[in-house]
């Protein structure tokens, strides 16, 4: 039964059937949606879940392009889980994510076609059902494959809106750049909520107990700072609905937005600007995956008002604007959120140039909070990048923070409280925040806070990457680069690109007889490596592309080292950055 008190995503669709009966909110090259056709959508497909066999708590594995926001609230509806999967996966992470949450049902698409393709029933013995939204890919040889429009029920039962909730909890289990991980999955009853902040590691969802509350429903975000392995953490649903009217108050999204998809639903900032346009009753502009032609072309057909961007997408961006001799986007783009990185000062007068009318605004996330939304104005852009790191503005209303400074009193660890961080760490039975957040949650960020109230990042505790949007954990890199007959340690940074935010770069050592040059290709003889055929080696054994790194370095001396044996990773990377000139010369 369900209960009208407590948060559910599908909420949204009385504000879709009320105020965009007659308005389109979907938009998808030629075809566009109404509120009304949206909800009858989600409705029938729902329905179809419903009398296929899918039960509360139930996991369906999504991996497509940017294409199944339908799905996303219809499993919702029904009291399932959904757990997108990056499409950008190779076989073993996307087959390992597979098999750790142990969905009964997998949508995919053609984006996906280079792994589903090997999968085998046995390998997800918990599969019982596979959509296709592509019905020229269908392979009827494999379980039981259907398409969207063998399982929609037709007609629908509009109003009331009877959703479920899952037995004792609402979640989404989200992925993003996650390491190879060895996990265990949980089965309590749980249901799709999207989740709001940039969760770098594998969501695992439970509910902590029976009750009833809003705080009692929660989900867990597993992830590890050191190892890429998960560790879980719990947040409550309250937090995920005070994010998303943050988003609404700072960013100001309204019912007049159209709003560009230019990051993937199985991203988490894509889903979270995504609901939170479907709460304001915007319309959502879909591309199946980001291409700066497509991109461009489709704010000036459609008249885009808002979009998030990384580094990586800005710069692509302005790349195919800059030579146009008519520019129609900068008139009617007035709100872009960035993330995933700050963006360069040229970046930044780029686009104070070519969007002109734009608002810039930057999100500081921590995994172990929803997202901590900060603000800056383009105008104030001289404050941006400073040598004592890069300003994300002041935080939200709901959010505080403080530092836990060093001697100095100015520089330390990023602490922050209220109602947007975790309750506990799912594997303790303790609360580590009281009821009253009492208790400060470490971000793992290094910074300050200047006396105007501005947070200014100066780096991570961690060894964490960030590159092109993507997290990539210089451990799992470094595992696979350790397998190489050739090379006997290896340490993995990130090096400031003004294109990716972060180059991902190995130092390696090489063993004894083996030796290193660029020069050589793939098909040179043994005991020789270069950056080409190491990088063939990460493409064989299944580290995705965009992990592989871009820089290799033959490093002749010994790594630094900490007092306990530890490598010094941020020396490492300070000896790189000041060889730059030189990548190739023995350090």
């Amino acid at each position: 039964m369900a209960n009208y008190c407590h948060p559910h995503i599908c909420q949204c669709l009385s504000r879709l059937l009320g105020f965009g009966r007659h308005f389109p909110v979907t938009v998808t090259g030629n075809r566009r949606k109404t509120g009304q056709q949206l909800v009858e959508e989600v409705l029938s497909l729902a329905q179809g879940l419903l009398h296929l066999g899918l039960s509360p708590g139930h996991v369906v594995a999504i991996s497509a392009y940017n294409r199944y926001l339908e799905w996303l609230l219809a499993v919702a509806f029904v009291g399932g889980i959904a757990a997108p999967l990056n499409y950008r996966w190779s076989f073993e992470e996307a087959r390992l994510a597979l098999a750790a949450v142990k969905p009964v049902l997998l949508v995919t698409d053609e984006s996906s076609s280079t792994w589903y393709s090997k999968l085998q029933q046995n390998d997800i013995p918990s599969l019982k059902w596979h959509i296709l939204l592509d019905s020229a890919s269908l392979d009827f040889t494999k379980w039981n494959v259907l398409t969207p429009e063998m399982i929609k029920r037709h007609p629908v039962k509009v109003e009331p809106f009877d959703y479920s909730w899952a037995p004792e909890g609402t979640v989404i289990i989200c992925f993003t750049s996650g390491s190879r991980f060895s996990l265990r999955c949980f089965s309590s009853g749980l249901q799709l909520i999207v989740v709001w902040g940039l969760v770098e590691k594998l969501i695992y969802l439970q509910s902590l107990n029976t009750g009833t509350g809003a705080d009692s429903l929660r989900y867990k975000v597993k992830k590890s700072r050191t190892t890429g392995k998960p560790k879980g953490v719990t947040l409550s649903h309250g937090a995920l609905i005070i994010q998303s009217l943050a988003k609404i108050a700072i960013v100001g999204y309204n019912e007049n937005d159209v709003y560009l998809h230019t990051a993937p639903l199985c991203h988490i900032g894509g889903l979270s600007s995504a609901m939170t346009m479907l709460m304001v009753g915007g319309c959502h502009v879909l591309m199946p995956k980001f291409d700066a032609e497509s991109a461009v072309g489709a704010i000036e057909q459609y008249a885009v008002t808002s979009f998030i961007t990384v580094p990586a997408i800005m710069a692509s961006l302005i790349s195919v604007i800059r030579p146009k001799e008519i520019w129609k986007g900068g008139e009617t783009v007035k709100k872009i959120l960035n993330g995933g990185g700050s963006l360069s000062h040229e970046l930044i007068k780029d686009s104070s140039i070519f969007f002109h009318k734009a608002k810039l605004i930057s999100a500081y996330v921590d995994e172990k909070t929803t997202m901590s939304l900060q603000t800056f104005g383009v105008a104030g852009s001289k404050f941006i990048q400073q040598p004592q790191g890069v300003c994300v503005g002041k935080p939200a209303p709901h959010v505080e923070l403080k530092i836990s400074a060093d001697a100095s009193g100015l520089i330390g660890r990023i602490l922050t409280r209220g109602p947007h961080i975790m309750l506990r760490y799912w594997e303790t039975h303790t609360n580590p925040v009281s009821p009253n957040n009492e208790v400060w949650l470490d971000t793992g960020d290094i910074g300050s806070i200047d006396h105007y109230g501005n947070l200014w990042l100066l780096g991570r505790t961690n060894g964490r990457i960030k590159s092109g949007g993507e997290n990539i954990y210089p451990e799992e890199v470094e595992a696979i680069l350790l397998q190489h007959p050739g090379i006997t340690n290896v340490v993995v940074v990130g090096i400031p690109d003004a294109h990716l935010t972060e180059m991902v770069a190995a130092c390696i050592q090489l063993r004894e007889n083996w030796q290193w040059s660029e020069q050589l290709t793939v098909s040179d003889e043994e005991f020789n490596l270069s950056r080409k055929n190491l990088q063939l080696y990460c493409i064989e054994n299944h580290l995705s592309r965009f992990k592989i790194p871009k820089m290799f370095i033959s490093w002749k001396k010994p790594f630094p080292l900490t007092t306990t044996g530890k490598i010094r990773r941020d020396q490492v990377r300070k000896e790189v950055m000041s060889q730059l000139r030189s990548l190739h010369s023995n350090l």
